[in-house]
């Protein structure tokens, strides 16, 4: 499983700590014991995944904005594959395993593993799960950038070589179109809410009643709107507890790309061209092909 996951490393030589585990702590990490009470947030890199944990976790302390404020989204709601050690933040910053064994239930948890690779915990303990899928061409197009910022990724050199490596798989938690049709097709087996990135853009209201709906929390109106502000990207790209600022430059450089650069539908117009749009549309089409699965690239 161990040389799956690293398989689907890119090429390129990093000279930092990789983020994915390795050999010496996927058995960590394989035999993680999910409780039945937890919540985990399941995405592909670049999906959505902050946004869906602030709401996660604005719904859970009723929106409560002092509390919601407490930590860090990565502090809040650990990363469970997340191998990183940060002796220079202040507190040190520990292992996304270190940080979840600690934390009193009810927890909620993050996870960017293709389906096949999650720990056998959550399904048998049938934990809820949140996924969120967002179209390839915006997620090709924000990873990108993400690779330039995390100095714990390889470089991903041009964005002609980084979309080739993307849409082979060759990138870190592999291929684009395994992942979110693995997921789609396991929610016909266990308690998965599938959501799209443009749904949520598109009507966030909706898509936050939903959420709510499926944890079985009640959502009053006041509630609601509070969430949907606070959530809003622009909130969220100026809120320290949800932008990554508090990582320091030598971990995540703001000053290459923000963590939350634009948080849109459509931008990948700003990178494709007109052949690189064509060619995958085609992959896509064979891809997903009976996949019931439909994306949105413009609203």
């Amino acid at each position: 499983k161990n040389a799956q996951f690293n398989d689907n490393l890119s090429g390129s030589e990093s000279s930092v700590q990789p983020v994915l585990p390795d050999a010496q702590n996927w058995d960590s990490l394989w035999g993680f014991q999910a409780r039945p009470d937890d919540v985990l947030i399941s995405t592909y890199p670049k999906a959505g995944t902050t946004w869906m944990q602030e709401i996660v976790d604005m719904l859970q302390h009723e929106g409560d904005l002092q509390k919601c404020a407490r930590a860090p989204i990565y502090q809040r709601i650990p990363f469970i594959e997340y191998f990183r050690h940060y002796p220079i933040c202040s507190p040190p910053h520990v292992s996304g395993l270190q940080l979840a064994e600690t934390m009193p239930s009810p927890r909620t948890l993050k996870t960017h593993l293709p389906v096949q690779l999650l720990p056998p915990s959550f399904w048998e303990q049938k934990c809820k799960i949140i996924y969120v899928a967002r179209n390839i061409k915006d997620n090709a197009v924000s990873y990108f950038h993400f690779h330039r910022m995390d100095h714990f990724l390889p470089e991903p050199g041009e964005w002609n070589q980084f979309l080739e490596n993307f849409i082979a798989g060759k990138v870190a938690w592999g291929s684009w179109f395994d992942h979110v049709r693995g997921w789609w097709e396991a929610k016909d087996r266990h308690p998965i809410l599938y959501l799209l990135y443009e749904d949520m853009k598109e009507n966030p209201s909706r898509e936050i009643q939903k959420v709510a709906k499926f944890l079985g929390l009640e959502l009053p109106e006041l509630v609601l709107n509070k969430i949907v502000q606070h959530t809003d990207f622009k909130c969220m790209k100026a809120n320290p507890m949800a932008n990554y600022s508090t990582m320091p430059p030598v971990i995540m450089d703001h000053g290459i790309s923000p963590f939350l650069r634009k948080g849109t539908v459509g931008d990948w117009k700003e990178h494709f061209t007109v052949a690189q749009s064509e060619r995958l549309d085609d992959i896509y089409a064979r891809e997903m092909e009976g996949s019931g699965l439909t994306f949105r690239t413009q609203l």
